[in-house]
Order: structure tokens, then sequence, then C-alpha cells
């Protein structure tokens, strides 16, 4: 019977209550309060859809209270200052003593393990260099008519509508006084994104947000009079999203207010779909010539592609379309399995696609393997915060990193993992206006600038201690990893790496390579005959 402790408890306050009301009218209170709480108590016991509050009535609720907020108390409490779930205290932290601009140095000493096996470093130089100017550029699109000049470290997709307006207007302002882009995500060019002026790359997914038709299809006029906007630096095809690939999304019609529909070219009030395929190309070469289309309708803008890698003979489709055809990207962005999302099923976003450094070091060999590094730039995202993130991705391959989630902590995001809630108690993550409305953009875009500025500074001070002189020189031998209690091996003893030319000129003994490239297509995004056999006779 103790099960019932609680709401006998309840019941015998009330009586005790009734009792003493007439006596102290102050227990009036106690009535009302404990009446509340009987029926309650007794509504648990004759309803049916709860078995827990059946079992357990008034209580039960105690433990539905302590259960929504033990993320709270995980992260408060009881996580470990290096815990990345997803991001640490310490890496949180980081930004926020960048972003405003506070000392961020540490004292006593490392609270990771030094000899705990993945712990990372980049080795030191006793020839240290000095470098003057941390203002890291890379060129991007060189024999374009308007080649842009990108920062090693910007803002990663994130779409208005995921994030508030103040949020956007924020970044885009603290990408303007930093000199790095900010990229819109799928939801295409807000009122917000223009505001202040900072360079945008504009993303486009297969629901065409801001260049779609009535029909929902691609529309060369739209695409036009967003493309060639002065603001527009480069534009970027969505093919696929680390935190959820080959998933598309609905946007229920509630949620499709005038702004987003205006912005978005939907109309207002209707459930906007964007589907987990494009539907402006179907194979790898159709990818290439749509790319080369957009080029030139953007007046020679650079173009490219961000995908997750996920079938690696698929991305090997595209790469033999490239060496076929000579239509190339102007940049790549690789999207890894650790990146962030509003909302993801569950499945997706722990156990769908490669995760960023094995999908950049397979993208990275493959341009490499067919002699096309040189003329194609590689970005990279998933869960980079720091200097030393930004150097160790680019040692792998990549000429910049992008963050998402790392500058939403330099605008104040706490991690309250409620970004699908319309409930951000930071404003940033909700279309709440009461809730955004308290956030401020000329003090979250210094933090922004602050945030970005520190961290490149870092990645200098870190390059001088190497003995290097710029980024581009970062490569798999500078970065170490202890791989055992008593080994340690260098990134480019660990991982092969192809010789340029090599996919041109032999056999690659890389295992992906031999199992996948001989096999793939240009002309299609389908399996290989041998995979699509071996498939057909397991369903047999």
């Amino acid at each position: 019977m103790h099960r019932y402790l609680g709401y006998v408890a309840v019941i015998a306050m009330l009586l005790l209550s009734l009792a003493l009301t007439p006596i102290w009218p102050a227990w009036g209170w106690g009535v009302a309060i404990f009446a509340f709480l009987a029926a309650v108590g007794t509504w648990d016991v004759l309803q049916k859809r709860s078995t827990l509050r059946r079992n357990y009535p008034v209580l039960a609720y105690f433990r539905y209270g302590l259960e929504s907020i033990g993320p709270e108390i995980r992260q408060y409490f009881v996580q470990s200052d290096v815990e990345d779930v997803p991001f640490s205290r310490q890496q949180r932290a980081l930004v926020y003593q960048r972003a405003k601009n506070e000392m961020d140095v540490v004292p006593f000493g490392t609270l990771r393990s030094t000899y705990a096996v993945d712990y990372e470093w980049i080795n030191h130089s006793l020839a240290p260099t000095q470098i003057v100017d941390h203002d890291f550029r890379v060129l991007v699109g060189p024999d374009c008519a308007q080649p842009y000049s990108a920062s090693v470290f910007n803002i990663s997709a994130m779409s208005f509508g995921s994030l508030s307006a103040n949020a956007v207007r924020a970044l885009n302002e603290g990408a303007r006084r930093g000199g790095f882009y900010h990229d819109t995500g799928e939801g295409s060019i807000s009122p917000y994104h223009r505001e202040n002026g900072g360079d945008l790359v504009w993303e486009i997914g297969s629901g065409y947000f801001g260049c779609r038709d009535e029909r929902g299809g691609f529309s060369e006029e739209r695409f036009v009079a967003n493309a060639t906007l002065d603001q527009v630096k480069m534009i970027e095809i969505k093919l696929s999203q680390g935190a959820k690939p080959g998933h598309g999304g609905v946007l229920p019609a509630a949620k499709v207010s005038p702004e987003i529909a205006v912005t978005r070219g939907v109309p207002v009030g209707v459930e906007c779909v964007s589907p987990s395929k494009h539907s402006a190309f179907s194979t790898p070469v159709g990818l290439l010539e749509f790319v080369a289309r957009l080029r030139e309708l953007s007046g020679g803008k650079p173009v490219g592609f961000k995908l997750a890698i996920g079938h690696p003979w698929e991305w090997f489709g595209i790469a033999k379309a490239m060496h076929e055809t000579g239509l190339l990207p102007d940049f790549i962005v690789v999207d890894g399995a650790e990146g962030g999302t509003g909302a993801s099923p569950a499945e997706f976003i722990d156990h769908v696609g490669l995760p960023m450094h094995e999908a950049l070091m397979l993208v990275h060999n493959t341009l490499v393997g067919l002699d096309l590094r040189e003329r194609i730039r590689l970005g990279a995202a998933g869960k980079v915060t720091s200097a030393f993130d930004i150097a160790r991705t680019m040692a792998m391959g990549a000429d910049w990193c992008n963050a998402g989630r790392g500058f939403m902590f330099a605008l104040g995001c706490i991690q309250s993992l409620s970004c699908h809630t319309d409930r951000c108690p930071t404003g940033i993550a909700t279309q709440d206006r009461g809730r955004w409305g308290k956030l401020d953009p000329a003090d979250k875009a210094t933090r922004v600038q602050h945030y970005h500025l520190n961290t490149v500074r870092a990645l200098r001070d870190l390059l001088c201690a190497a003995g290097l002189n710029s980024p581009a020189e970062l490569g798999p031998e500078h970065i170490i990893r202890r791989v055992s209690p008593v080994e340690i091996r260098s990134l480019a003893s660990l991982y092969r790496f192809l010789e340029p030319g090599e996919l041109l000129t032999g056999h690659p003994e890389h295992a992906v390579f031999r199992d996948y490239w001989h096999d793939a297509r240009s002309d299609s995004f389908r399996p290989p005959a041998r995979i699509h056999a071996l498939r057909t006779s397991k369903s047999r």
C-alpha cells in the first residue's frame, strides 16, 4: 500500500484542513490546495492511460518533475568539464570567454588525460615563427568572374525560421564587422540577412527556397534576382546535411508565417515541404551541369555544394563526372555526422552518415588522386569551436572551417537542448517574439565578432608555435594522436593518403577506393552493378 501513501496523505490533509478551517480561517488555503491534489489523485486512480499514475497517484508527478529537469541537473551539477554531450562545459566556456573578450587562459594544468587513448596535440617547434597578420584568407573560384576571398573560419548554415530574426541580425552584423561569411541555410535570404550587409553564402536546398516556382521546382528567374545581389558572395547547393542526411523536412502550415512565406517563396499558412532529394538533377553529371549553370546565371560567382558522405560510390560518381566532363565546382563543403540541427529523428542524428574527419579525408584523397585538389577548395563543418579544431581539420585537408553551434554559443546559447520546442530560453532558436525580442542584436554581434577574432588569433599562435607561416602549411604530420597507453602516431602514419594522380594511373591500395572506385558511375547515383547484384541475390 506504500504506493498510495501520497494519495492517502493528501486526503488526510484535506480532512484536517476542513476540520481546522472553522477555527482558523487561514486553513481555507489548505482546503483549496489539498482538494485540488485529492481530485488529481482520484483522477489518477480512475484513468487508464498511464499505469504509473494509477499505481502511484499524486507521487508520479514528482518523478515527472525530476525527469523534466534531468538534463539541467546533469549539465550544471553532474557533467564533467570535458564530457562532450554534445559540447563540454570546457568548450562552451572557451567560446563564452572569447565572445565576451575575457581572459581565456587556463590555470594549474590540463583537465584532459594526456595518456588517454585518442588524446591529440600539435607538435611544437624549437624555432617558432612570427606571424603578424591573423586574417587568414582562402581565394575561392580564382577563375570565376567574381572570386571570393573567404576567412578560414565562418558561420555555418542556419536558416531563418530555425533561428530567430534577432539571432540572424546579430550573426550577420558580426560577420560584417569581422570580415567572414554567413551561410544563409536552406531557408533562403531573409530581410534580416540583408539589414547589415555582411557577406552571405546562399545555400540552396531541395526545396529551392528563394528560387522556386509555383510547383516547387527550380526557377532561373527567381534565382538570378537573389544570386546577383552584391551581398551574396557564393552559392552553395545543399545535397545533404550531416545531422540528418537523406532526410527531408516539413514546416507545418501553422509555422509558415508571412515573413517565412516571403523569404522562402511559398504560400502563407500552407505546409512547406523540403524533399529528401533535388528535382533539378538526378545524376552526378547533372549535378555538375547545374553547378555550371548557376555560376553562369549568378554572373560568375563561385558555386559549390555541401554534402555529408554516405555511400562512397555516390561521391566517387560525382568525382568521376568531374574528371570526365571537366565541369568542376569551385568549392565543396563536407558536413560531418556530428553536425547539429534544430530537430532530427533520433536514429538519423545518432546513426546515419560519416563523421567529418573520415568524410573530409575521403573527399580530399579523391581530389588528390584525380589531380583536382588544387582547383577545388574544401570547407568542413562538424563540432568546430577552437583554434585546435580548425588546425586539426585543416591538417586533414580542409581549406577553411565552418561552425554553427560555436557561433550560437557566442550569441549566448546555453545548450538547453530545446531548439525544437520553440521555447529557446536565450531567444536564438525560436520564433516566439516574446523570447527573441529580448536578444540584443548589437551586443550579440560584438560577441560574434570577438569570438571569431580571438579564435583566429589563437590559430595564429598555434601556427607560430609549430614553426609554420600559414594554415596552408598544416599537414597530417603535425597532429599526433595517442593510440594506446604506450604508443603515439601522427595522423600521417595512421591514415592512408593518396598520391597526386594515383586514381588516374594505378590501382589504389586504399580499401574504400579498391572496393568501390572502379565500379562507380558518373551517369547514376545508383549502386554499382556488383553491389546491386549482391543485394538482389540476398532478397531472393
